[in-house]
């Protein structure tokens, strides 16, 4: 058998007195893809920054073990290499695309600069050389006008261009080992699907070896030849991509499986009530355009238009469609956390009305929010019994004597000890933040949550302990869901109802099962076609080419 790209043997990685990656070994050939899958904190990220010698900048070190390269030019122990010898080969031998490209490319340097860059550094073209090559970088990761994106600066592209961009980068020097670090999770499926099969032609083109850590297992059914299963730094199974999913070994690997969303798994089948809860008429939304110095003030981007939608009480209404399409913008709108332009919007057949600033505020106590991010939702500052009942104490609903014994009761209903309210939001782990802002949302008895991406940055026994919680307070306290997310298995599971939301407008709604098993938009359809399916046998050729749905992005960086 031929040398593997790379070699992995008994690799230990310690932060401080912690070991978090305890003796795992695994190899990589050419054209071969390993995916390593694992929840949060189970050492996956740490081993893909060991092996670029990044992980001492993190604040861990590399305790044992041993981790050679062989590049075609010889073999490498990357632990023995200098500085000089290291930079040499990332972004040379071996390249890195991390989870969000927003934080990884420089925001005050144009595309151009970025990517010209890599092949000034390990190529020693002269910058009209470089620039060149840049744009054939581009050209080759199906990004759409290269020429005019090189002049473009990181905000100005969507989440899936930026990724893109991160690709062209790692892949402009032609790497005999390419890192995927989580680089699809925060995208929409079609953007999803896009950016998988670029990676996997692109590696029958190349040659390389590919490291993708997801703690997605469809997307593992999608791209991997073969998989190591990671569980508190340790290797729980190694085994053929088919071989995990039709015989998994280990009891954590087969809880994984149990807890990844199926299609066609089936609904919730919680009844919903008749009585309508949210009543959302002729909503649009419009984002203020730009001044220039010789014109006016174009008309700006009308991100909602015209959209209508009902929530009845008890049920869940799924809200999926593309980035950009204007999920998010909807549910601000909903609120008047954004102002929309035009339309209504009722409440238990209460107005939301601006103008009335006490009346919004009064209708909003029914109408909670719960974000993507749960660490950023929450002031660090505070305690939980302080941070949980704030919206309690701001709408009056509790003294400041009562509040604790209303903490302690909100942490028990979302399933947390309740001890946790003298504790600060960085002592929980992800999913444990996640219950806190969902208490925070109950602590006013809403009559609706909104919930946008609320599970899409979790683990998949994470996301479905949270999922198992909105289904527990729907059942026990009729509680109504706006359920905005881009995965369509978790969407299928909760939701009684879809809405398909595409440039701005509502395109399809109706039943989860009519809608996911005999769709009538050809939006929907391509958006489906594009969702991951956990079986290895149903993975699409890598030969095949995903066009997605021709998209007009609707936000303001499709103004640029």
């Amino acid at each position: 058998m031929t040398q593997p790209v790379l070699d992995v043997q008994d690799l230990r990685i310690s932060f401080g007195a912690h070991e978090a990656v305890k003796g795992i070994s695994f190899a990589i050939h050419a054209r071969e893809t390993l995916a390593l899958v694992g929840e949060s904190g189970s050492g996956k990220s740490a081993t893909a920054l060991s092996i670029l010698r990044l992980i001492e900048r993190e604040g861990g070190t590399i305790g044992g073990g041993s981790i050679r390269l062989n590049d075609g030019d010889g073999s490498h122990d990357l632990r023995s290499l200098s500085d000089a010898q290291l930079t040499a080969l990332r972004g040379n031998a071996i390249s890195m695309v991390f989870q969000e490209p927003m934080t990884s490319l420089n925001p005050v340097l144009k595309i151009g600069d970025q990517v010209g860059e890599v092949f000034i550094r390990h190529r020693k073209f002269d910058r009209r050389k470089a620039m060149q090559a840049a744009e054939e970088a581009l050209d080759q990761v199906r990004i759409p006008d290269p020429a005019r994106r090189l002049q473009q600066y990181p905000h100005e592209l969507s989440g899936g261009l930026r990724q893109r961009v991160m690709i062209a980068m790692a892949l402009a020097c032609r790497p005999k080992l390419l890192i995927c670090d989580e680089p699809t999770t925060a995208l929409d499926v079609t953007t999803q699907a896009e950016i998988l099969t670029l990676i996997r032609n692109l590696q029958a083109e190349i040659g390389m070896g590919v490291l993708f850590i997801t703690h997605d297992m469809g997307v593992v059914a999608e791209i991997a030849d073969r998989v190591v299963v990671l569980r508190n730094g340790e290797k729980m199974e190694e085994a053929s991509v088919h071989d995990l999913f039709e015989r998994p070994k280990a009891a954590y690997t087969k809880a994984l499986m149990a807890a990844t969303p199926k299609p066609g798994s089936g609904t919730s089948t919680q009844q919903a009530g008749t009585e309508t809860v949210l009543d959302v008429e002729q909503l649009s939304t419009r984002f203020a355009g730009k001044y220039s110095l010789f014109s006016r003030k174009s008309g700006g981007v009308l991100a909602v238009n015209r959209v209508s939608l009902k929530v009845a009480r008890g049920e869940t209404l799924g809200l999926v469609g593309e980035s950009g399409c204007g999920k998010s913008t909807l549910a601000r709108s909903i609120l008047h956390l954004i102002e929309p332009e035009s339309g209504s919007v009722r409440l238990d057949g209460n107005v939301l009305n601006s103008s009335s600033r006490q009346a919004l505020r009064e209708t909003r106590k029914d109408m909670q929010m719960v974000f993507q991010d749960p660490y950023a939702s929450l002031n660090p500052r505070l305690p939980v019994h302080e941070l949980i009942t704030e919206p309690a104490r701001i709408h009056g609903l509790v003294s400041r004597k009562d509040q604790k014994e209303l903490a302690a009761d909100l942490v028990e209903r979302v399933g947390l000890e309740r001890d946790a309210i003298n504790r600060f939001v960085h002592q929980f782990s992800g999913g444990q933040r996640q219950r806190l802002c969902i208490a925070r949302a109950l602590s006013v008895e809403p009559k609706l949550i909104i919930a946008d991406e609320a599970v899409s940055a979790l683990d998949v026994s994470i996301a479905r302990q949270i999922t198992d919680l909105m289904l527990e307070l729907q059942r026990t306290e009729g509680l109504s869901f706006l359920f905005i997310s881009h995965d369509i298995g978790v969407v299928e599971r909760v939701s009684h109802r879809i809405a398909v939301m595409y440039k701005g407008e509502i395109v399809e709604t109706g039943p989860t099962e009519q809608i996911l098993k005999n769709p009538q938009h050809p939006y929907t359809r391509r958006l489906l076609s594009a969702v991951p399916n956990p079986m290895p046998k149903q993975r699409r050729k890598s030969a095949e080419a995903f066009t997605a749905f021709p998209q007009e992005s609707t936000t303001l960086a499709a103004l640029a």
